[in-house]
Formats: structure tokens, C-alpha cells, sequence
């Protein structure tokens, strides 16, 4: 049997999308998804474990996107899971994992009631990638 590379996350966004272009012009929209697990600990306290993840979206979809997905709100993702390497201006190698959605689903709730920013975009607006990303 062959690998696969697939993450499905729910949960809320912590900030504006950030746009971008990439010098050949592809779009690219990053966004903070946070996922909380509650648990009870064994002293019976009520816990909560928040989880955040970095959303990268490309091409059409990014460009389309971007405008709806606003801090607060809760998407659906489906994507893969990536691990890229780079020297910052200091010279350290900082290590980033990231999933590179494939699949965003907007899900409404969160501090946006339902809509964000675009007014009478639909709440459960779907959205996939059609082979338009970057890389």
C-alpha cells in the first residue's frame, strides 16, 4: 500500500487571512487556525488544550477566499501536511509545519455570527483547489 498525507482540521480562525503574491504573481493566503480539545484531568478539573495550525491556501482559491475568512470564524480544512526549512536574517534554520489546504469549508459561528466581512456569502460556502497552487 502506497503513503498518504492528509490532515482534516475544524476549528477557529485567530486572525485575518494574510494575502500575498509570490514573485510570479501565484496568490497565497496564510491563516491561525485554533482546535481545542476539553478534557477533564485527573483531579477532575476541566481542562482545555488549544492547538494552533498555519493554513496556507494558493492560487484561485486564495484569491477568492481571502476577503471571507476573518478572526473568529470557524472553516473546515482538508489539506496535507508540510515541513519546510529556511535560514532567517540572523542565520538560525527555523523549521515550519504547515498544511497546505486543499479544502476550506466555511463553517460561520465564532465571533462572526455566521458571515464574515462579504456580507451575503452563505455560511457553508465550499471551496477546493482545482490543481491552481503554487509552490
Amino acid at each position: 500500500m502506497g503513503s498518504v498525507n492528509k490532515a482534516i482540521l475544524v476549528g477557529n480562525l485567530g486572525r485575518d487571512a494574510e494575502m500575498r503574491f509570490t514573485a510570479g504573481g501565484t496568490p497565497v493566503a496564510t491563516v491561525s487556525l485554533a482546535t481545542t480539545e476539553r478534557f477533564t484531568d485527573r483531579d477532575g478539573q476541566k481542562r482545555e488544550d488549544t492547538q494552533w495550525h498555519r493554513i496556507v491556501i494558493w492560487g484561485k482559491t486564495a484569491e477568492s477566499l481571502h476577503e471571507y475568512l476573518t478572526k473568529g470564524n470557524q472553516i473546515y480544512v482538508e489539506g496535507k501536511i508540510q515541513t519546510r526549512k529556511w535560514t532567517d536574517k540572523e542565520g538560525k534554520e527555523v523549521t515550519t509545519t504547515e498544511i497546505r489546504a486543499d479544502r476550506i469549508v466555511l463553517l460561520g459561528g465564532g465571533g462572526g455570527g455566521g458571515e464574515g466581512r462579504g456580507g451575503g456569502r452563505p455560511s457553508r460556502e465550499r471551496f477546493e483547489s482545482g490543481g491552481d497552487q503554487g509552490g
